[in-house]
């Protein structure tokens, strides 16, 4: 059930000219009713903004007197912008837990993908997941190859495989290709986790059902309310049904999404 809380910035961190890192202090989101990764919180950005804006989790962890939470978010709007000047000592007015997070419950070899600001969401599996897994990461360019967050896979995974799509650092090219070259040497994963555009979430669902790998995707959408009420964030399924990314995912099983609604 998601409860509103009232949470202190203690950390404020600048990647790059649009992206940011901001630690809350969040009283007992965590310990008390579950927040995790992969969960999104829905903040109140300023008096004069109707409307929250959702921010996934990147880290959450038990402490305090009060629990940490980690955000990484780009600044793409009046919301953001406004977030993004918040300091040390503010307050932010936040609601949550909201969505499902991974079915991470299954033994065995997880292959974690993510691409921009959806591989954030994917730090608590890289770094907690109780079982063996590997990392695909994916950014237009080296310079958002933040080492704050990439050292962050490369500490705790198997291993990790760095992809940009103007070929400063590592792979040139999309994730997909990645995901493919690994497939194709052990096709034994068991479960893709992929977070980022839909582009690139419909492009490695293709590539895992190819191999005949599980996939869950996190899906990007617009959300205004945050908690099913509005249809802002609507996706179709394959069986003609809606869902809403923030109340029935964002997680969802990669067969049952319409890629082509």
């Amino acid at each position: 059930m998601a409860v509103q809380q009232i949470c202190t910035v203690v950390e404020m961190t600048q990647l790059d000219a649009n992206t940011w890192w901001i630690v809350l202090e969040a009283g007992k989101l965590v310990g008390q009713h579950g927040l995790t990764g992969g969960q999104f919180l829905q903040v109140k950005c300023g008096h004069s903004r109707l409307l929250r804006r959702p921010i996934s989790v990147a880290i959450a962890g038990w402490d305090e007197p009060e629990d940490l939470v980690s955000l990484i978010f780009e600044v793409r709007g009046d919301g953001t912008r406004w977030l993004s000047r918040r300091r040390v000592g503010d307050h932010l007015d936040v609601l949550g837990p909201l969505g499902k997070t991974f079915d991470v419950s299954q033994e065995g070899h997880y292959l974690l993908v993510g691409g921009g600001i959806g591989v954030p969401p994917l730090i608590m599996c890289g770094e907690w997941l109780r079982w063996p897994r590997t990392a695909v990461l994916g950014f237009r360019s080296k310079d958002k190859a933040f080492p704050a967050v990439v050292s962050r896979f490369q500490g705790h995974c198997e291993g990790t495989y760095i992809c940009t799509d103007d070929g400063s650092l590592g792979r040139h090219g999309f994730v997909d290709g990645q995901v493919r070259d690994l497939l194709e040497k052990d096709n034994s994963f068991t479960s893709i986790l992929a977070c980022g555009p839909r582009p690139m979430l419909k492009s490695v669902a293709a590539v895992a059902a190819e191999f005949g790998i599980p996939c869950q995707v996190s899906m990007e959408e617009r959300m205004a309310c945050g908690v099913g009420a509005c249809l802002g964030c609507a996706i179709q399924m394959k069986d003609g049904t809606m869902k809403h990314v923030c109340k029935d995912g964002p997680v969802f099983d990669a067969e049952e999404v319409d890629w082509d609604a």
